[in-house]
């Protein structure tokens, strides 16, 4: 372990954090760098619990950062998990309109993903559609035949190697608990960590804490002017029976009003077809299970003014999400908008996954990245999908902003 002083410190150990600590470490031989994890393992909460898609850039507002690192992100995965071995299957995904309204939406996903540069992308008819998807019902669907999908834990540990190769430390089991701050120091530190593997001093800090992001800014001496709401996507699983029935990637047409995809059906590299996610708000920033609450946690979500701005937004979705959450056979029911020959009986309990969702004091949901930068500090503060998908581009644009306030 090290001294405790370090030229950098990256709080989180997450896809986007480990990507940082690499690039930097790669550029900068010799650099000093930590990266502090509060969990036992890499990739322990978003990274770890998403459905593995690599995604294309189909969404995306041309000129965002989504759109912007999208594209370079899905080629620069892909090469790198060829690269290193980590199983990567490129198997398509259908966008599924089954409406007239939902059809227009589709015409614009494809002149966005056409602005994207998105390869291969093209709209297909009712026959088309059935040869690439038998089992799917819809009036039209947009194509993206160069959507992949890999185990982002598995791309997560071979990150987790390499800054170890190439002389960082990560320290695991080691939540934050304080950040102090101030004038520079003699010896260059700006920033000292106390956390619960001991003390860090450090000259730059990255936090890319996620679902604890808009906490460690403010430890920091940051208002971000935002608040991290926790909502909870859960999973249900196909039938080993029923798997036959998915072979790539079934999407719904998403509701432009909310940063979600919908509930959809994807072939995964852990041996199971996943349906899914809902999107319910959890009572905890952790809360992986429905009867997961924190006082902690909740109270900091109902003491902040833009939950209930949100909230006056958008009762009639969390209803209805709530509703889904609670009925399989309204859960069933979204899925079948997809492939209506799904049954109560090819759906067993899955898993599920916490979305880090940023949100404006003004009750606005936050789409985009958010990524603020300072003269000792960049603050990763919403990082969505395609996340996971972008981590590459991602890092190294973090390590721009690093060399460009800083000299190490």
């Amino acid at each position: 372990m090290s001294n405790g002083r370090q030229d950098v410190t990256v709080v989180g150990a997450g896809l986007i954090g480990l990507s940082t600590a690499m690039e930097l470490l790669q550029r900068r031989p010799g650099l000093k760098l930590t990266v502090v994890e509060k969990a036992d393992a890499p990739a322990s909460q978003q990274s770890g619990h998403n459905s593995g898609v690599i995604h294309s850039g189909i969404y995306y507002k041309p000129g965002s950062f989504k759109a912007q690192f999208c594209v370079e992100g899905r080629a620069t995965m892909t090469q790198f998990c060829l690269d290193n071995e980590i199983p990567v299957w490129t198997c398509g995904k259908l966008i599924v309109a089954t409406n007239p309204a939902e059809e227009a939406r589709l015409d614009d996903l494809f002149e966005r993903g056409t602005n994207n540069a998105v390869e291969g992308l093209r709209l297909v008819d009712r026959e088309e559609m059935g040869e690439i998807e038998p089992f799917v019902e819809g009036t039209k669907a947009l194509y993206a035949p160069k959507t992949g999908i890999v185990d982002y834990r598995k791309v997560a540990d071979v990150y987790r190697e390499k800054v170890q190769s190439l002389g960082g430390e990560i320290r695991f089991n080691s939540e934050v608990k304080s950040i102090s701050n101030g004038v520079r120091r003699a010896d260059g530190t700006n920033y000292t960590l106390e956390t619960t593997s001991g003390e860090i001093e450090t000259k730059f800090l990255v936090n890319c804490a996620g679902l604890h992001s808009d906490l460690i800014a403010g430890m920091s001496g940051v208002n971000p002017g935002l608040r991290i709401i926790p909502f909870r996507g859960e999973y249900y699983t196909l039938a080993k029976s029923s798997e036959h029935m998915v072979k790539g990637l079934i999407y719904p047409v998403p509701d432009p009003a909310f940063p979600f995809l919908g509930v959809h059906l994807t072939q995964t590299m852990k041996g199971w077809v996943e349906a899914g996610p809902n999107a319910v708000l959890a009572l905890k920033r952790e809360g992986y299970r429905k009867r997961d609450f924190s006082f902690t946690d909740f109270g900091r979500t109902v003491a902040f003014p833009g939950f209930w701005k949100m909230s006056m937004q958008s009762w009639k979705v969390g209803l209805w999400e709530m509703n889904r959450s609670l009925r399989k056979g309204v859960f069933l029911k979204s899925l079948q908008k997809l492939m209506p020959s799904l049954k109560k009986s090819d759906l067993a309990p899955g898993g599920s996954g916490v979305r880090a969702q940023a949100v404006h004091s003004d009750g606005t949901l936050l789409d985009d990245f958010r990524i603020d930068e300072s003269a000792t500090a960049v603050h990763v503060l919403n990082a969505p999908s395609p996340g996971a998908t972008s981590s590459l581009v991602i890092g190294n644009y973090i390590a721009d902003k690093a060399e460009s306030n800083f000299s190490f």
